[in-house]
């Protein structure tokens, strides 16, 4: 994934003038788009369509800094008015290319990126495989922003306007894996950029047969392998860290990779003040 991820970023620099394929670019190098793009964000810090805007503008500084048309420049970056690409300079540089024609700066470059594995020996995680055949999730949804570190707090206010009684109606309806009421996370933004939106469903996983109420939300699970990486800590930060791990270290290091589908937390045990806990976070993956 890392030798991947820098052909990926060699590829970009090559076609910085040019519509960039991502989903052809992820096929060029043996994996998909959604992998692809869920592994440089969470490696990068930064999505990949903001890293592609930044080094175009980065590179862009030169031609703005001689006398060629604004225009010009503009469509060359892939920009259809001088306005679009201004909003794209400014969002990069905070100021527009006119002030940097005026007086050379301030810029802010965005370097070219290098992605490195570094072992540390880290403590193994604690992680298994398991198939599933497909299921339904079905429970009360929300649309969330994502938060990547700290408490949801969107999330936590969904969870407390159920009344216990939807709580225990859902645990009953629970009759296959994952066990328990879940956190699922759906419809996530493909570059995992933090402040996006997404569907929050607080629910139980259920057979593909059982019949969904109609004040429920369901989402259907097809049939698939699911990485399951077992934690435990300081909540939600211990659940955080493992979920960041998985980028940085497991999916790097084993021939899997992540597929279309919801994220699923199940918590196993926790303090009553949910101060700590142990959970499982389920991924849906394939064979690299």
């Amino acid at each position: 994934m890392i030798a991947a991820l820098n052909q990926l970023v060699g590829l970009i620099e090559d076609h910085l003038t040019e519509n960039i394929d991502i989903t052809s670019l992820a096929g060029s190098l043996g994996t998909t788009e959604y992998h692809l793009r869920r592994m440089f964000s969470s490696l990068a810090g930064m999505p990949l369509s903001e890293y592609v805007r930044r080094r175009r503008m980065a590179v862009a500084v030169a031609e703005v800094l001689e006398d060629g048309d604004l225009l010009g420049i503009a469509v060359r970056y892939g920009y259809g008015s001088t306005e679009a690409f201004n909003r794209a300079f400014r969002a990069v540089h905070g100021v527009s290319p006119g002030d940097v024609r005026r007086s050379g700066g301030p810029l802010r470059t965005q370097p070219k990126l290098r992605f490195r594995l570094t072992v540390e020996g880290n403590t193994p995680m604690d992680t298994r495989i398991t198939d599933l055949p497909a299921f339904r999730l079905v429970g009360q949804s929300a649309r969330v922003p994502l938060i990547h570190r700290g408490a949801n707090f969107a999330i936590e206010a969904h969870i407390a306007s159920l009344p216990a009684a939807e709580h225990d109606r859902l645990k009953e309806m629970n009759c296959t894996e994952p066990a328990g009421l879940l956190q699922v996370s759906a419809d996530v933004d493909p570059d995992y950029a933090e402040g996006s939106e997404l569907l929050y469903l607080h629910g139980v996983a259920v057979d593909k047969n059982t019949p969904v109420p109609g004040d429920l939300h369901a989402i259907e699970v097809p049939a698939g392998a699911w990485a399951v990486f077992r934690t435990a800590g300081p909540y939600p930060a211990a659940l955080q860290e493992t979920w960041a791990a998985t980028a940085t270290d497991w999916f790097p290091s084993n021939p899997w990779r992540l597929r279309p589908g919801p994220s699923i937390v199940a918590v196993i045990d926790r303090a009553p003040d949910f101060s700590t806990a142990t959970s499982e976070l389920w991924l849906p993956v394939e064979r690299a």
